[in-house]
């Protein structure tokens, strides 16, 4: 350490070659770094699709997902799964536990699915895959007065090649129309008078519509293809396919027994823009994308599309990089701003020239940290952008105590060179110690399970790279730095700055805080008593709910999203008049809205309909205008929209309100076998959540199905030899649709349906005279041969790790409302009694945003205790005592009184991301606690008495500890006091740090001191009790005893 430390005294050249490399590639590294709104982490989510078309959701749940999930049990690496059985379709969603390798549990499923001996025979193959994240970022629509949704739909594809080809954009969807496919509808009247079946029909149609290979004739010459080209690829090319040729010569054609049309899908998915049919296209972006680029080169071929059309035009309806944007500007301005006050601040109280060399390790650290970032992937995000917000006062706190001992020693009359190198060796085991024990502390994050270590991991590794580059540049570059600047002699005159700067630092550390020590440590149990008093005082605060508890701060958006379910079967133009309320009453809301905003333009600036994928769901994407311009939090805008819609009484769910990467705030699942207890569960459950006044839109995932009709057969079908599946079969063709053929119409594949035609399957007396055929040929209809029943059905089955799940969520009608205690409330008093009453229901807790909650408490509860005794084992080792490491546990449980009163003040409620600010805090207060405990070892080593020594250790360590403190609440003052919406959810763990700082300042100067004497009477207790003689204060310190151990054995020195 000292050959290297003088290396670079000696060849200064050395030092700024390293800066300037430093320079060239942290700016290339920076230049080539992604943006990402939140941090890139892999994927860990597997998917099964199924697909059995005109299947129910108990015929799926039984033929499909059952036999799937009997076979995941067990599968190495599963965290659970998660299953939604519907009609036509199965999805299973399988989660991967964080220490396993996503691509091995990938094959491990695959396993596990070919595993299963047998599905349906009607059911597509199954699909394995594992999700690629995708991140939104920006989506427009296509509209135009009078445009039709085939025209808009062939633009959308058109704009979709643009954007491929040429602009370089991977990842778009195209939303708003359904799938297309050519229906043959047959007429039953029709069929019946030509004597032909509608099977015979179907038949024909599936066998005449191909192309077709025959072989090939081998010429002398030439090869000769045999080849028939028959397939039709549209309903007018459709028309004249031969159906039959009649004994007679009659050929009937299929336009003669049925209409032939292109038309969309039954299922509705239609989006609508400020009341205008249009078509969306959602662009996305991969980890590997950056997406301000996506962004703005999709910006700009809008801008382009609308200059070159009249009549058709894009609507921007909601741009992610516009909001990462202002994000970044607005903590990069509060970055700036922090490094200037540290700046400041240090040329206030530091030596100017020492203060401009201190404050060329911001710079440095951040380039160096670039190059490490670029190595290991990280982004630029919020949670990064916030991490080097974090650091910016933190990193400085080495460079500090180096300059400030260094120039202590060039005080006392060392040369500056020979002071350079002796102050920076004294404090190396204090400096280093304390950085190694802050890179501990924020190391931890690496090791949170659930979403919260998936976003701070990245603040870690921020913060981590920059204190290493910061330690290596104070350890080595900033002695040279110091040794080859000019500093004025201790003797020479100082200027008036200079004076007053050092006159205030003084009057601070003599008038203020001098005299409050003596005091403390002469009534040593008063100034514990004080601290004890306080945490009490913080604890009853939060028992009280005057300083509240939530899991997640509120995340500020520029869309509210209001969905709504009607009752299954509810025909398309019901649930569109719906929408359409909804649109209306948004628009009287943002009037009234308007007025209180402090900028005239609207609140609500686009509204997005979106009708799909049923005829009875349907969603308003209400687009606000950007937080930067408005004074009215999206929360307050979704109650006022919540209150201006009011109820709709004939909805099944109808809630409102915006994403949040965590989950709901309030979701409690219901799991049992019995489903009729289960129903009656939710609704109890459902009916008590509403009565809670601090919740809105309460919500469950269990549908009431479509009215449907259950048929069973008959003793006659059976004599004619009909089975269940014979008449059920030739019912669905008829109603459902019986699918001749796939055909690829461009980019589109269409579906070609056999059916009914609709007015012939439009009531249950027509299902009642549908002709059934026996094995022989006969026809017989329906009712002679099977009885029926009609019953709500069920829209969708959903599972959780094997067990039939019902979900009730709710949101808060405040969002700083404390959903831990909400939620203990519904678990303690709410959900017994409904549970007693259906005693096969359980209730789990483990969703939402409980279960991160509760993935990050169980993992913090591992690595919590691991980070914190390696902490004191770093301490330890710089202490030389047990003892003194000891003593600052109790100075970091009394932090949390700082932590708490600061949130009291900003009005807001302790989150997890607080208690993350605590977790990084520890590592800030040892770092002071370091620096007086080493000062106050080295006095005694020096032959000061110990009241002197725990004295003046205070005060010669006052104003290292002042500015490190100081400097690290100026970083993040920007920050804490911007009243933008936009960075607010960071907020919290910006309090806890910087007031948790501020407050720990005192404990250290203060509660440290006090309990380094109370821990002295201690040890000379327990001295005169194993010895039974009285010794010197001076004579039972561990500095003092390996002192006299080095002086006795020069040897081991």
């Amino acid at each position: 350490m000292s050959r290297l430390i003088k290396y670079f005294i000696k060849y200064p050249a050395a030092v700024y070659t390293i800066m300037v490399g430093m320079l060239v590639f942290g700016v290339v590294a920076y230049m080539n770094m992604n943006t990402t709104f939140f941090p890139v982490n892999p994927s860990r989510t597997i998917t099964i699709r199924a697909v059995y078309p005109g299947a129910s959701p108990q015929e799926v749940e039984e033929g499909i997902v059952q036999k799937i999930e009997d076979n995941l049990k067990g599968v190495t690496g599963v965290e659970r799964y998660t299953s939604v059985s519907s009609e036509n379709s199965a999805s299973i969603t399988v989660e991967v536990l964080k220490d396993n390798d996503p691509d091995r549990v990938l094959e491990d499923v695959k396993n596990a699915v070919n595993q299963v001996p047998s599905f349906p025979t009607d059911m597509e193959p199954i699909v394995v895959y594992k999700q690629e994240n995708l991140n939104f970022c920006i989506n427009f629509a296509l509209s135009g007065e009078g445009v039709d949704l085939l025209t808009l739909k062939e633009i959308a594809r058109g704009v979709e090649r643009d954007l491929r080809n040429e602009h370089g954009v991977s990842k778009i969807t195209l939303n708003g129309f359904p799938d297309e496919e050519i229906e043959i509808a047959f007429d039953e009247n029709s069929l019946r008078a030509y004597g032909i079946t509608f099977q015979e029909a179907a038949r024909a149609v599936a066998a005449t519509n191909l192309d077709i290979t025959g072989g090939t004739i081998k010429g002398e010459n030439e090869e000769i293809r045999i080849r028939a080209t028959g397939k039709a690829y549209t309903a007018d090319q459709l028309v004249n396919t031969v159906v039959k040729a009649q004994s007679d010569g009659t050929i009937v054609y299929l336009k003669d027994l049925a209409t032939v049309r292109d038309r969309w899908n039954e299922n509705p998915n239609r989006t609508e823009m400020n009341g205008k049919p249009s078509v969306e296209v959602l662009v996305q972006t991969t980890d590997k994308e950056d997406l301000l680029t996506v962004a703005a080169e999709t910006r700009q071929y809008i801008n382009q599309f609308n200059a070159d059309h009249t009549n058709i035009q894009a609507t921007l309806i909601r741009d992610f990089s516009v909001t990462l944007e202002q994000r970044r500007d607005l903590l990069l301005n509060n970055g700036v701003v922090g490094m200037i006050l540290v700046l400041v601040l240090l040329s206030f109280f530091l030596n100017i020239r020492l203060a401009g060399w201190v404050a060329m390790g911001i710079p440095m650290s951040f380039l160096g940290m670039f190059i490490l970032a670029q190595f290991f992937g990280i982004t630029i995000n919020v949670i990064s952008l916030f991490g080097m917000i974090v650091v910016v006062g933190i990193l400085v706190d080495d460079g500090i105590v180096i300059a400030e001992n260094i120039y202590q020693h060039y005080e006392n009359g060392k040369s500056l060179t020979q002071a350079a190198v002796d102050g920076t060796l004294e404090v190396v085991p204090a400096v280093l110690s304390a950085v190694l024990t802050t890179i501990v502390a924020f190391s931890s994050f690496f090791f949170l399970d659930g979403r919260l270590g998936d976003f701070f991991g990245d603040l870690a590794f921020i913060v981590i790279a920059t204190l290493l580059i910061s330690l290596f540049e104070g350890l080595f570059f900033l002695p040279a730095h110091i040794a080859h600047t000019k500093l004025k002699s201790p003797d020479a005159k100082k200027n008036r700055m200079e004076r007053i700067m050092d006159s205030t630092m003084n009057w601070m550390r003599d008038t203020i805080y001098t005299p409050s020590l003596a005091f403390f440590l002469k009534y040593r149990a008063m100034a514990l008593a004080m601290f004890f008093g306080l945490l009490w005082i913080t604890i009853g605060a939060i028992k009280g709910e005057i300083v509240s508890l939530t899991f997640f701060p509120f995340i500020e958006r520029d869309d509210i999203t209001v969905e709504l379910n009607m009752p299954a079967g509810t025909r398309e133009e019901s649930t569109q008049y719906w929408l359409d309320y909804i649109e209306e009453k948004a628009l009287e809301a943002n009037a009234a809205l308007t007025e209180k905003n402090i900028d005239t333009a609207d609140i609500i600036v686009k509204i997005q309909k979106s009708i799909g994928p049923t005829t009875y769901q349907g969603k308003v994407s209400v687009i606000l205008l950007d937080s930067e311009r408005r004074s009215i939090r999206s929360a307050e805008i979704t109650n006022a929209l919540r209150d201006a819609v009011g109820p709709i009484y004939q909805a099944e769910n109808l809630s409102f309100g915006t994403s949040n990467p965590f989950g709901k705030p309030i979701s409690v699942s219901l799991l049992s076998t019995d489903l009729e207890q289960l129903e009656g569960a939710k609704g109890e459950l459902k009916i008590a959540l509403e009565e809670l006044s601090q919740l809105r839109d309460v919500v469950d995932n269990d549908k009431e199905g479509v009215r449907e009709v259950n048929l069973s057969l008959k003793t006659k079908a059976r004599m004619l030899g009909l089975t269940l599946q014979d008449v059920l079969g030739q019912v669905r063709q008829a109603f459902f649709g019986f699918e001749a053929q796939r055909l690829q119409r461009g980019e589109d594949e269409v579906k070609v349906w056999v059916r009914l035609d609709e007015k012939d399957r439009s009531s249950i007396t027509q299902m009642e005279e549908l002709l059934i055929r026996t094995p022989n040929g006969a026809a017989y209809p329906l009712r002679e041969l099977a009885s029926y029943e009609i019953k709500r059905g069920t829209i969708a089955i959903n599972h959780l790790d094997g067990q039939r799940e019902v979900r009730v969520e709710a949101d808060l009608a405040n969002p700083d409302e404390s959903a831990p205690l909400i939620l203990a409330n519904i678990r303690d008093s709410i959900v017994p009694p409904i549970l007693h009453k259906y005693p096969d229901v359980r209730a789990s807790f483990e969703t939402g945003q409980v279960r991160e909650a509760n993935k990050a408490q169980r993992s913090g509860k591992i690595v919590f205790p691991v980070v914190f005794f390696i902490m004191l084992l770093l301490i330890t080792f710089t202490f030389r005592s047990a003892l003194q490491t000891a003593i600052l546990i109790p100075i970091i449980v009394f932090s949390f009184s700082g932590v708490a009163f600061g949130h009291w003040i900003h009005d807001r409620p302790l989150s997890l991301f607080s208690f993350l600010g605590i977790v990084a805090l520890i590592g800030v207060i040892v770092n002071d606690s370091l620096v007086l405990v080493g000062k106050f070892n080295q006095n005694l080593e020096e032959g000061m008495e110990f009241d002197k020594a725990v004295f003046e250790a205070g005060r010669q360590r006052f104003r290292a500890i002042f500015l490190t403190t100081i400097t690290t609440v100026a970083g993040l003052a920007p920050l804490i006091l911007n009243k933008s919406f936009q960075a607010q959810f960071l907020v919290p763990m910006a309090i806890s740090v910087a007031y948790g700082i501020a407050f720990a300042t005192t404990l250290t100067l203060v509660c440290l001191p006090v309990s380094l004497s109370y821990l002295n009477d201690f040890r000379r207790f327990l001295h005169r009790i194993w010895y039974g003689e009285k010794i010197s204060k001076e004579a039972v310190e561990p500095a003092v005893k390996a002192f006299k151990n080095e002086q006795e054995h020069p040897d081991l020195h």
